[in-house]
């Protein structure tokens, strides 16, 4: 008997100008499964998902479900047909709270009378079977990437689609948060609902996917069953070559004290408190050290107060033994810093300039790129031209690409070239292996090791506990806006991190300076600190 397909993507193409983003892509969905699509950054993955969303139309090929041929016009025409899409770039109003973002299209009312009240009651129940919380009255830009993530799941749950489409959905999660996504999706999937799962992370394909279809520069290499396949396969047939999955780097030697933060406060951009109160900690040459935490703790807040997106509110920021506490961004730069941030499209991109203007946001005033007041522009696509290829930034025109037109993991990765290149003693990299494949994660890593290496300073922010585990020389745990613990990865385990991340233990000896020697992880004391929820 021929197999019934819940959808069926059946030799798409889709051109953009200077590429094809999908060169004769045959996809088939199974009902109540979930079916990961795997492949490097600017594979296609996203444009493949945006054609069945409705939101691109394909050239080439046709789309069935349950066996019968269908016309996606626009997204309106998918969710008609059951489809939802959780996007990897938020589809979300910034002026719009929470509730207003996830009711939006399908406003219940009454006589013309919206029901806010009706939808708030779906929506609670929905997050709280989830596990998905978030402050309904919250405005969109005032919360963190994080909940935005968890806003989007909600959206789309709220419309019952029964083709669900997660693109990227575990790039901003915590650990806690994935582990809680994945039993969720197996959930969706038993209900009958049928899921098709974009991501980087082979660990997060190995562990819930039933099939995995994998894509390569456009093309479709091919599918297979989870559960006779491994990561180094399916790494292989993604990037066409072997893969590197430790970090491979010598023991740290910190030399001289770059950045001292001591006392400092940061007011929450959600609500009156504090959400940075009172961390104190140092940042020597030679070494990378990590923020670990829950997102929500004071984190982004933190680097916005180091960075100057926003103002402190109390406490200094000493760097190379000057006070730069109220020193403006651009004279932070000027001195020495990069800054890889959480929010690559609200801090690290201009999006409708093309790319190459992108590669000199902080540099453009230099006499290299600008002369008598006016841009070099030859230079500056010389420039942009070189970091393209020593980075491995993928996109259809070169540099003249519209970075709103890339992907993005592209887009991150010209973030990294921008921020790397310009050979700053202090770098702030926040999340910055966020939405890459395997072998952009593996260059990432070994970028920001050679840093560390050549005498520079790295300040890193990361959610992924294998990453602050394998590339951390020293980690900093957050919980609640304070310094909870300082570890050392070689000597404390993920479930004791997890612990200083949760609240459930907490060792304040070591927060300033160097670590205490009398102290450690293995003897510090638990401490009942509540929930984070």
């Amino acid at each position: 008997m021929e197999q019934q397909y819940a959808v069926e993507m059946l030799h798409i193409t889709k051109r953009f100008p200077g590429i094809i983003a999908n060169d004769d892509i045959t996809l088939q969905l199974k009902k109540g499964e979930i079916h990961a699509l795997l492949g490097e950054n600017g594979a296609g993955k996203s444009t493949l998902m945006s054609v069945l969303f409705g939101l691109y139309q394909p050239e080439e090929g046709e789309i069935r479900m349950n066996g019968q041929p269908v016309r996606i016009k626009d997204p309106n025409d998918a969710n008609a047909l059951g489809i939802g899409m959780v996007h990897q770039h938020f589809k979300l109003v910034e002026c719009f709270t929470v509730l207003e973002n996830i009711m939006l299209g399908v406003e219940p009312n009454k006589a013309g009378f919206l029901l806010k009240g009706e939808a708030r009651e779906k929506i609670t129940e929905l997050s709280e079977r989830y596990g998905l919380y978030v402050d309904l009255d919250a405005l969109i830009e005032d919360i963190t990437v994080g909940m935005q993530q968890r806003t989007e799941i909600l959206k789309m749950l709220y419309r019952e689609n029964d083709i669900l489409i997660f693109d990227e959905p575990t790039a901003v999660l915590t650990p806690q948060e994935i582990t809680e996504l994945m039993q969720i999706m197996r959930n969706l999937a038993a209900e009958g609902k049928s899921i098709l799962f974009i991501s980087h992370k082979l660990n997060e394909i190995m562990e819930v996917a039933d099939r995995c279809s994998v894509l390569r520069k456009g093309k479709y290499i091919g599918t297979v069953e989870v559960k006779d396949t491994t990561k180094e396969e399916l790494s292989r047939m993604m990037v066409g070559r072997d893969v590197e999955f430790t970090v491979a780097k010598k023991d740290a030697e910190p030399g001289e004290v770059l950045l001292e933060v001591r006392d400092l406060y940061v007011k929450s951009r959600v609500h009156d408190s504090d959400a940075v109160r009172g961390v104190s900690f140092d940042v020597r040459r030679g070494e990378i050290v990590c923020i670990a935490g829950i997102d929500g703790n004071g984190q982004t807040e933190l680097i916005y107060g180091l960075t100057g997106l926003e103002p402190v509110r109390g406490g200094s920021i000493i760097y190379e033994g000057t006070d730069v506490t109220h020193y403006s961004i651009r004279k932070r730069i000027t001195s020495g810093w990069s800054h890889i941030p959480e929010d690559r499209h609200k801090h690290g991109l201009v999006l409708d300039y093309p790319l190459d203007y992108n590669m000199v946001l902080q540099r453009y005033f230099e006499p290299e790129f600008t002369k008598g007041g006016m841009l070099r522009k030859g230079n500056i696509r010389a420039y942009s031209d070189e970091l393209i290829e020593k980075y491995d930034v993928r996109s259809g025109q070169g540099s003249a690409t519209p970075a709103r037109s890339m992907s993005g993991g592209n887009q991150q990765k010209a973030i990294v070239a921008r921020e790397l290149d310009r050979d700053s003693d202090l770098i702030i990299a926040v999340q910055p292996t966020r939405g890459l494949d395997v072998g952009a994660i593996e260059n990432i890593h070994r970028q920001l090791v050679a840093q560390r290496d050549a005498g520079r300073a790295v300040l890193l922010v990361s959610l992924e506990l294998e990453e602050v585990m394998s590339l951390s020389d020293r980690i900093l745990v957050m919980y609640e806006g304070e310094i909870v613990g300082e570890l050392d990865p070689k000597k404390t385990t993920v479930e004791e991190l997890g612990l200083y991340m949760a609240g459930a233990k907490k060792n304040m000896g070591t927060a300033l300076g160097e670590p205490d020697p009398d102290v450690s992880p293995d003897t510090t004391e638990g401490q009942e600190a509540g929930s984070n929820e």
